[in-house]
């Protein structure tokens, strides 16, 4: 039956290439995720195929084919049977691994002559296993299939070995127990508590690409909570493990930690994107940092301010692309926007568009919805947060940047007849702030003799008109942010 389910969900492009492969009298199998997930029966996201092969062989035997490691593993270029867009597909030989010196890599990698040398080397038991495609035989030396039916993460061999020869697969072990649902084998357990300050030798390229795994999977909350219980949590980001125990104020049913991770799961549900998840992940991380009692409460006073600063440091140190850092940099800066559609005014929604920018504002929504619920509320978007939506929805045609007004600093200094200076960078926030509060404003003619009555002033008056606007535009006053961050000292 086992055999049956695994060759109904091998593709086609898969067995051509096994085919060839054995026509020219190469010995291969189907190994690792790919084979455990279709015992499973769901779909695998990637097909591996080990070989007995060397790589020079196997770029022999196919017209377009990478090999660029030092692990042997060649790609497979193939095209996709639905889409017909080039598909990869790695094809390794068989390996035997020596001493893993820096707990990362082997120091050498050498050929195997069997696939059960192969299967030796690997990780955990329900990725040993092996299909073979052409005889439709499972080769499975280390009863992963038994441990499959008892959803079990277990390593292969002693679990000491194998993560003194890869610290990452102590993360790895977490993931997988949570998105497969599996518990993970005492021995094993113990292991993971007894090594796991070997995650400090581990590049942050290969903890950030763990964590992206986990942050995208249905079940984060889960994963990043026993990645806490466990003491991984810390070389992912310390800041996040300062909010394990923190109690907030009435607001709050849950300490930091909890409503993060409850946050974190929401988005996950929702099916936002990694960028928005991160940032409901770490969008109160730096509550641990400005807590206070204040007037019979704990209150977090410029928490998203200094927040942001973390965050970034935070991705920056994991190595995230700058575009994704700049995004959930922004969204957790802003998160504590405020909403209360019975007070603010269209210019105020303006002015928090103009801050996130168009491309995010939605996204910011995501954020604070993902946050009501994470603080146990039932409602992901009451009335005021609906009204607040229709009033972005109102304003995104007005002009929120100097870029958008009728006139540019050619302009002004056309119309002054002077040359550039800062009193154009004045003018032009003075401009935009009265644009903000009254969008039919945006009109050349009336900004013109806007222009002339500014420039008629002194220069001081100038520059201390354009200062305020220019705080008025950005809803901030720089001298507290300057303030909070000078106090509160993060990495």
């Amino acid at each position: 039956m086992k055999n049956a389910k695994i060759e109904l969900g091998i593709p086609k492009k898969i067995r051509e290439i096994s085919q060839v492969l054995s026509d020219a009298g190469f010995e291969n199998y189907l190994v690792g995720g790919c084979v455990r997930d279709v015992l499973m029966g769901n779909k695998p996201k990637d097909w591996d195929i080990a070989s007995i092969a060397s790589p020079e062989q196997i770029i022999g035997l196919f017209p377009k084919t990478f090999y660029e490691n030092e692990y042997g593993t060649v790609g497979v270029v193939s095209e996709g049977e639905e889409d017909k867009t080039l598909e990869i597909v790695e094809v390794t030989p068989y390996r035997i691994e020596s001493d893993y010196s820096d707990y990362r890599r082997p120091d050498r990698v050498l050929w195997g002559k069997t696939i059960e040398e192969d299967l030796a080397r690997r990780d955990f038991t329900i990725n040993s296993i092996a299909y073979d495609i052409q005889n439709k035989k499972i080769v499975d030396p280390f009863d992963g299939q038994a441990d499959l039916d008892k959803e079990v993460i277990k390593t292969v061999g002693k679990a000491s070995d194998r993560f003194n020869e890869d610290a990452l697969r102590m993360l790895r072990a977490v993931r997988l127990s949570c998105t497969l649902g599996f518990v993970i084998e005492h021995e094993t357990l113990v292991a993971i508590s007894d090594n796991v300050n070997l995650l400090k030798h581990i590049s942050k390229e290969r903890i950030r690409d763990e964590f992206i795994k986990i942050i995208m999977s249905d079940s984060p909350a889960a994963t990043l909570d026993l990645a806490m219980r466990l003491g991984i949590i810390k070389y992912i980001s310390l800041d996040l493990e300062k909010g394990v125990g923190v109690e907030q104020n009435q607001a709050h049913a849950y300490t930091v930690w909890e409503h993060l991770l409850r946050s974190l799961e929401h988005a996950s549900k929702k099916n936002f994107p990694l960028y928005v998840r991160l940032s409901a992940l770490f969008h109160d991380i730096a509550k641990p940092h400005t807590k206070k009692w204040q007037n019979n409460q704990w209150t977090f006073y410029g928490h998203e301010v200094v927040g942001a600063r973390i965050t970034k440091s935070a991705l920056t140190d994991l190595k995230f692309p700058k575009e994704t850092i700049e995004k959930v940099t922004k969204l957790v800066r802003w998160h504590m926007f405020f909403s209360d559609t019975e007070e603010i005014s269209l210019s105020a929604v303006r002015r928090m568009v103009r801050n996130v920018s168009p491309e995010l504002i939605w996204d910011l929504i995501d954020v604070r919805t993902a946050d009501r619920i994470g603080t146990g509320r039932p409602k992901e978007a009451p009335y005021r947060l609906r009204k607040y939506k229709s009033m972005i929805e109102e304003v995104m045609r007005d002009p929120i940047s100097v870029k958008q007004l009728a006139v540019n600093g050619n302009d002004i200094m056309n119309l002054t007849n002077s040359k550039g200076g800062s009193h154009v960078g004045d003018i032009l926030e003075i401009l935009l702030s009265e644009v903000l509060e009254n969008p039919s404003l945006n009109n050349k003619e009336i900004l013109g003799k806007k222009v002339l009555e500014l420039y008629k002033m002194k220069t001081d008056e100038l520059k201390r008109l354009g200062k305020e606007a220019r705080t008025k535009n950005e809803s901030e006053d720089e001298r507290e942010i300057e303030k909070i961050k000078s106090k509160h000292a993060v990495r």
